[in-house]
């Protein structure tokens, strides 16, 4: 498409994003990582209020920026971030729906796979179904990090979906099938990452249970989920 940076989406110059790129959905939480972990940090976006910042953890240079709602805003945004901007690694740092009986609220979950319903494969016309799977490296990198911090976890399988609301009870039918939780991104994220050949991994915290109801507080999703920010920023 011959698309070059800055972008409709996203005003940084060129290299102004590291490498590596944290992705909560919530602009506010990409505010609190950077204000709270990072060193030597310079705000690079805010269109859209998708903050972006770019400064340094323990000396290395990271990037943290926000990806919004859903498959086709994270996207977007992640297209744009490893073809234009030459980042390598996304992981995503967001909320969760819990499925699975035992999960309880601020658990964290490592995506192992991302079961999905949105249509954004198909512009691809693969024959067959592509599995949404994160990269190796950091998922493996991800259990170490969170065994170093003493950070309970479970790795396995999340469902990715463009609805929110659902007319009837279907999403729980996945939790027959070993499906965690239920959030909107993680797929999409997997897919835009292997058909640029880059690495994707995410990392949830269980916000509220959709079997149980329970469910945390605004203030709690965007300024108490540390642990899985925790467990990504020591993987940089």
């Amino acid at each position: 498409m011959g698309l070059t940076a800055p972008t409709h989406h996203i005003g940084a110059a060129p290299g102004a994003f590291a490498k590596t790129v944290l992705m909560p959905g919530d602009p506010l939480r990409a505010q609190y990582i950077a204000e709270n972990y990072l060193d030597n940090v310079v705000k690079i976006n805010e269109i859209r209020c998708m903050y972006a910042y770019t400064g340094t953890y323990k000396g290395k240079p990271v990037s943290v920026m926000a990806h919004g709602i859903g498959a086709p805003s994270m996207a977007v945004h992640a297209y744009e971030l490893y073809r234009l901007y030459d980042v390598e690694n996304i992981i995503r740092v967001g909320t969760t729906g819990g499925l699975a009986p035992d999960l309880k609220l601020k658990d964290v979950i490592i995506a192992m796979g991302a079961c999905y319903d949105t249509p954004y494969i198909n512009q691809f016309h693969l024959s067959g179904t592509f599995s949404a799977i994160p990269s190796y490296d950091l998922l493996r990198r991800a259990v170490e990090s969170a065994e170093k911090l003493g950070v309970g976890y479970r790795v396995g399988n999340v469902l990715s979906t463009d609805v929110f609301y659902p007319a009837d009870d279907c999403q729980l039918k996945w939790k027959d099938m070993g499906i965690l939780s239920v959030e909107m991104e993680t797929a999409a994220l997997y897919i835009v990452a292997a058909a640029a050949g880059k690495n994707a991994l995410g990392i949830l915290t269980v916000s509220d249970h959709i079997v149980t109801g329970e469910k945390t507080t605004a203030e709690e999703r965007q300024n108490s989920f540390t642990n899985m920010m925790e467990i990504a920023l020591e993987m940089v």
